[in-house]
C-alpha cells in the first residue's frame, strides 16, 4: 500500500509530477466527477456522486476537501490558494505538516508565546522562505525521517473524522458511496483502507490518543481543518473539541485555521 499517494489522491495533489490516479467514474449528472480543472480528489468523486443526486450532509463535506480548497472552490480556498506552487509542489502529507509547521511559527513569533512542552524549539526548524511559502517539513519533528507513512496514515484518518463529524447517511447513500470506491481505479487494499475509515471514523479521544507529540497534535488539527467547513455551527463544535482534546491552546489552535483559510 502507498499511504503516501493515497493521502495526494485523497486531497487531490498533484505533487510530485502526478500521482492522482483518474478514476473514469461518472457523476450524478452525467459528467467526469472530480476532473474540474484536471485535478479532482477521491474527497470530489464521491462527494461529487452524492451531489449529483441531491446531496447530503456528508456528500458536501466529502466535496470540500483540500483539492476544493487550493482550486478555490470553499471560501477559505483564498487562503491556502495563495500558497500557490509551493503548496501543490508539497503535496498530501507534507503539505498538511507543512502548514502545521508554518501555522506554529507564526504562533511563536507573537508576544508572549511559549513553546508546547516537547515540541520542538521554533528557532531549531529551518525558517520559512517567504511568507507566501509553505516550509519544507521533512527533516524537522514534523516530518521525521521514516515516520512519513505513518503520519500520513493518521491525516487520512483525521480528515475522514472531521468530515463525517456532523454528517448523517442513510443505507442507501452509505452503499452508494461505498459503490463508487470500490469502482475506483486504486489497489484493493487503499480501497478497503478508506472504506474502513468511512465505516468506523477515528473518535476524537481516539484521534488525541494518537498524538504521541505536539508536532502530530497539530498536524491531526490542521488535517481536521482542511477537511471541513469551520463555519458550520457542528464542525466548528468538533474542531473545539479536538483542540481541547489535543491540548493545543486557544491561541495556536487559531493560528492554524488561518493558516489553513478558515479564518
Amino acid at each position: 500500500m502507498d499511504i503516501q499517494r493515497l493521502l495526494s489522491d485523497f486531497v487531490g495533489s498533484q505533487a510530485q509530477g502526478g500521482s492522482h490516479r483518474q478514476s473514469g467514474l461518472q457523476s450524478g449528472n452525467g459528467g467526469r466527477a472530480g476532473q474540474s480543472g484536471g485535478a479532482g480528489s477521491l474527497i470530489d468523486q464521491v462527494g461529487g456522486m452524492l451531489q449529483g443526486r441531491g446531496g447530503s450532509a456528508i456528500g458536501g463535506a466529502l466535496a470540500g476537501g483540500l483539492a476544493s480548497q487550493l482550486f478555490g472552490k470553499k471560501k477559505s480556498g483564498k487562503a491556502l490558494k495563495s500558497f500557490g506552487g509551493s503548496a501543490l509542489k508539497l503535496g498530501g502529507a507534507a503539505l498538511v505538516a507543512g502548514l502545521a509547521y508554518k501555522a506554529y511559527q507564526s504562533y511563536q513569533t507573537r508576544p508572549g508565546a511559549t513553546a508546547l512542552p516537547g515540541a520542538e524549539p521554533v528557532k531549531s526548524l529551518p525558517s520559512t522562505a517567504a511568507a507566501d511559502e509553505v516550509p519544507e517539513p521533512h527533516g524537522t519533528a514534523f516530518m521525521p525521517s521514516g515516520e512519513e507513512d505513518s503520519r500520513a496514515r493518521l491525516m487520512l484518518s483525521a480528515m475522514i473524522a472531521a468530515a463525517k463529524a456532523d454528517g448523517y447517511i442513510d443505507a442507501e447513500e452509505e452503499r452508494a458511496i461505498y459503490g463508487k470506491i470500490d469502482e475506483m481505479d486504486m489497489p484493493s487494499d487503499e480501497k478497503g483502507l478508506v472504506m474502513d475509515e468511512l465505516r468506523r471514523p477515528r473518535s476524537v479521544d481516539e484521534l488525541a490518543s494518537a498524538a504521541k507529540t505536539p508536532e502530530i497534535a497539530m498536524e491531526i488539527y490542521t488535517a481536521s481543518v482542511l477537511a471541513i467547513d469551520a463555519d458550520h455551527p457542528a464542525e466548528k463544535a468538533y474542531l473545539e473539541l479536538l483542540a481541547a482534546r489535543l491540548n493545543l491552546p486557544e491561541e495556536l489552535a487559531r493560528e492554524i485555521r488561518r493558516t489553513a483559510g478558515a479564518e
